[in-house]
């Protein structure tokens, strides 16, 4: 029996096409992995309703519903609208389910919520990306990590936000135990010394993650009320040239960082290869073929940087390149 279904829509709207023939998946997307648990139960209507019982946990923190037949898209977008109302994601039409799905869903790890180790409220943050740059059908994808532990492997994305801290010593509370020191130089990168019985931190080695803060039994070393990021660009994974992303920005604020983000995908409209299928091309090659230079003047267009913001002029990527012959000499 043939099928009158429009593939492409089908994919914008977020329904994923399966081996078998009329059957797919229906995609939902979580902001930062965090969600009410009323949602569960919603899945698990629909996946026993209209699927065939089973859901898969995507990488990217969100819900895949197997066994959708694609005849029923119609009805299941109207059922996936609590689910929508209760996770808060833009949309344009109501009981219309997804508008667009070129840009990922932005993932995180659990964050300063629980974790002792995270300098920020990830789910937070990549709540507030998720309502400036939603919807839109280009390739990006963006994730948010609490610390350089980096357990949301956010180097594999095109923007990859990595939280900082500004150590704040009070040497009244200092006792020179140096378990700060210690920690710094088991766990991360040494960047402490003592002096006159006194904590020393090197400001250029120094990379923010918080580790003497953790370590301290006195509270001599705190978390700055500022918050900071780290902003690492283009990493990607993929056929042709997977890489891990590099940093940009060092010490910048989430306001500049969204910015850049939504100056991006200006870059994007103006530079995508016309015969990109599905309007989908990588950032990171369309970056290769235009030049960095030219992707830094659009990405910094208005952007007001703080003064203990690190820019770096110009990044080189590495990775492994597929198309080079000698791989496979």
């Amino acid at each position: 029996m043939a099928l009158d279904i429009d593939t492409r829509k089908l994919k914008k709207n977020a329904f994923r096409v399966s081996k078998e023939r009329g059957i797919g998946a229906s995609r939902i997307r979580v902001p930062g992995g965090y969600l009410d648990a009323r949602v569960l139960g919603l899945v698990q209507e629909i996946a026993q309703v209209y699927g065939n019982g089973y859901v898969h946990l995507t990488t990217r923190q969100g819900f895949e519903i197997e066994g959708i037949r694609l005849e029923d898209m119609a009805e299941i977008n109207e059922k996936l609208q609590p689910i929508i109302d209760i996770i808060g994601t833009n949309q344009t039409d109501p009981n219309t389910g997804y508008p667009a799905s070129g840009t990922r869903n932005i993932s995180a790890c659990i964050g300063n919520n629980v974790c002792p180790f995270a300098n920020y409220n990830t789910s937070a943050l990549a709540r507030k990306i998720d309502a400036a740059i939603f919807p839109n059908d280009l390739h990006f994808k963006v994730a948010c990590t609490g610390c350089s532990n980096d357990c949301a492997k956010v180097r594999l994305h095109d923007f990859g936000i990595i939280g900082m801290t500004m150590p704040q010593y009070d040497p009244t509370r200092c006792v020179s135990c140096e378990a700060c020191i210690k920690g710094c130089r088991s766990l991360s990168v040494n960047a402490l010394r003592m002096e006159n019985c006194k904590v020393v931190r090197d400001e250029n080695r120094c990379i923010g993650c918080g580790v003497c803060v953790t370590k301290c039994p006195t509270r001599a070393m705190t978390r700055s009320k500022k918050k900071y990021y780290k902003l690492c660009i283009m990493g990607r994974t993929g056929k042709k040239n997977p890489r891990l992303a590099q940093d940009w920005l060092i010490w910048a604020d989430e306001e500049n960082i969204i910015k850049i983000i939504r100056n991006t995908y200006d870059f994007v409209e103006q530079y995508i290869s016309p015969d990109a299928p599905a309007r989908k091309e990588h950032i990171g090659y369309i970056i290769d073929r235009v030049g960095f230079d030219e992707y830094r003047k659009w990405a910094l267009k208005d952007v007001e940087l703080m003064p203990e913001t690190i820019v770096k002029k110009r990044l080189y990527w590495t990775g492994i390149d597929y198309c080079e012959k000698e791989m496979w000499t």
